[in-house]
């Protein structure tokens, strides 16, 4: 090539890399920064929540246990979970049934003869309501779970259950711990007068309904907290912070002496 057309590409090129300079020396290299800023934002986000997820499955809570194990008579439950939400199972026997009497008066079937147990759940009302499965996930409920939403109870009436199933998790409870295990659900539900609020027009199956609950739901302090928080106050040791039931089932297994799957 010759030493004048070389020349040329050079300053052809070195011309055309100060207007793309120029160019973006505006508006647009203003928005170039902020995209850049805002991905390595999202990801200090990400990383950080993973790192608290992962911190606050291994740290105690409460730090120092507050029960002995349970000895004597226990009742059994189980914590069901999916990959995104748990209930509490507990047996529809004389106790459950004279704590949740009010259910039965708004419909909820939990004298019926076949009826075994009572899976109850807390959770974000349009998520856990419109959302009945991941086929259904739609951006309003979800825009709402991840800011805040209002609470809402779900309990649905079971049969016999497969207790081998992985996704229940058995927990043995004294009889003490099991009655404030009960009165802590209990007060999970919003009242009016005394009883429990129905939410019509709403449910899952045919032996389930959804009712008023008590407190805000979001994203971090969600139906996962939620169990862990009802766990606790029957005397059982979760992780300080379990957002997800993978960190709460670890958690459970960890600082627990659980009875064998």
């Amino acid at each position: 090539m010759p030493a004048s057309a070389g020349i040329f590409v050079f300053v052809g090129t070195n011309v055309i890399h100060q207007c793309w300079r120029h160019h973006l020396d505006g508006d647009a290299m203003t928005a170039l920064r902020w995209i850049v800023r805002g991905i390595i934002g999202l990801l200090v986000l990400v990383i950080g929540l993973i790192g608290l997820a992962l911190l606050g499955t291994i740290v105690p809570f409460p730090f120092v246990a507050s029960t002995a194990p349970a000895s004597g008579p226990v009742i059994r439950i189980y914590v069901a979970s999916n990959p995104i939400h748990t209930d509490i199972a507990i047996p529809v026997e004389s106790r459950s049934v004279a704590q949740f009497a009010e259910l039965a008066a708004s419909g909820l079937p939990i004298t019926h003869p076949e009826a075994e147990w009572l899976l109850v759940g807390w959770g974000g009302r349009s998520f856990y309501m419109e959302t009945p499965s991941f086929n259904d996930i739609k951006p309003g409920p979800t825009f709402r779970a991840l800011t805040l939403d209002a609470a809402v109870m779900h309990v649905d009436v079971l049969g016999p259950i497969d207790t081998s199933n992985p996704d229940l998790l058995p927990i043995d409870l004294d009889v003490q711990s099991y009655r404030v295990l009960l009165e802590a659900m209990s007060q999970s539900f919003t009242r009016k007068d005394g009883q429990v609020i129905p939410i019509p027009g709403y449910r899952l199956g045919p032996n389930d309904r959804f009712y008023e609950g008590e407190g805000w739901f979001n994203a971090l302090l969600g139906c996962n907290t939620w169990t862990a928080r009802m766990l606790r106050a029957a005397g059982l040791t979760t992780g300080l912070w379990n957002p997800l039931p993978q960190s709460l089932t670890l958690s459970l297994r960890l600082f627990n002496r659980l009875p064998p799957h």
